[in-house]
């Protein structure tokens, strides 16, 4: 269901706000209240007390925030269904883990990994990638490397200039893990910004059917395609953001602003439609032929 509900990147669940039997959607995120079957049917019943039949066949994943619980039973109804589970933060800020269907359709993976597998398939993925960041180079024939090269180079630049443009004093990218608040301020926001995108970007691609962990330009890491994908979004959801809060925070960290402007940003770019498209794109599937409504 597409969001728009003031800061929130997913509105609440209603029976009118719910997909078709026509339609396939890619995820539906439910918080504060409880799944169960009743009838063969899966029941979303929420705090107000409202009881919801779920068109489980028509969802690609559930995304379970905050405050919900899920029966047995219900599990099992779901993944008859072939419909997975995912749980995540608040508004899929945070990716938690997912429940993968034994019976799944793994179209879309083999697709990912034929992709992977093929070293003149990587570049043309990685090619795409870049040439988001820069429209106007001629990328044909440069190799991974140098294009990852040119990358450094345009962000190491990039952050000099948003740090000259809101006047913010910068040492350099910063992170202790674990230890966040050893960071100043811009590093901070900067952390918590990339973490919220990660979590977003893990439930996409879990929801369309591919794996986090098969990536085209990152490697050696946990999530490789979730830092893929997420480069296309970070300047102006998390770099730019970053730096304009600096100074407005004044020294103090506070979560609540800093996730309340990455909503807002996040709203207004439509990211989990955009990033729905990008992913089906580069993966060869072209862009679905409705939006992303959650």
């Amino acid at each position: 269901m597409l969001m728009a509900d003031g800061q929130r990147l997913l509105v609440k669940v209603t029976r009118e706000s719910l997909p078709q039997i026509r339609d396939k959607y890619p995820f539906l995120y439910l918080e504060r209240g409880r799944l169960e079957v009743d009838d063969s049917s899966v029941k979303w019943l929420d705090a107000d007390g409202q009881v919801i039949p779920l068109p489980i066949a028509t969802i690609n994943t559930l995304l379970l925030g905050p405050g919900t619980s899920i029966t047995h039973e219900a599990v099992k109804t779901i993944v008859a269904a072939n419909c997975a589970v995912s749980w995540v933060g608040e508004d899929s800020l945070l990716f938690y883990a997912a429940g993968f269907l034994p019976t799944a359709d793994t179209r879309n993976l083999k697709q990912q990994i034929r992709l992977a597998a093929d070293d003149d398939k990587v570049l043309e993925v990685a090619r795409q990638m870049y040439a988001r960041r820069f429209p106007d180079a001629e990328l044909a024939g440069k190799s991974l490397a140098a294009m990852m090269g040119m990358e450094g180079q345009r962000v190491r630049i990039l952050y000099q200039q948003k740090a000259e443009h809101y006047q913010v004093g910068w040492k350099g990218r910063q992170y202790v893990p674990g230890k966040m608040e050893l960071s100043d301020i811009t590093n901070q926001v900067l952390t918590s910004c990339n973490a919220a995108l990660y979590g977003i970007l893990c439930s996409v691609i879990h929801s369309l059917g591919y794996s986090p962990h098969i990536g085209f330009i990152h490697s050696g890491s946990p999530l490789p395609f979730v830092y893929d994908m997420a480069d296309l979004y970070k300047e102006h959801l998390c770099i730019d953001l970053a730096f304009s809060l600096t100074k407005e925070l004044a020294g103090r960290y506070n979560k609540q602003v800093v996730s309340g402007r990455f909503r807002e940003r996040a709203l207004q770019m439509d990211l989990l439609t955009q990033a729905v498209d990008d992913v089906q794109t580069l993966m060869g599937g072209g862009k679905r032929g409705r939006r992303a409504r959650q």
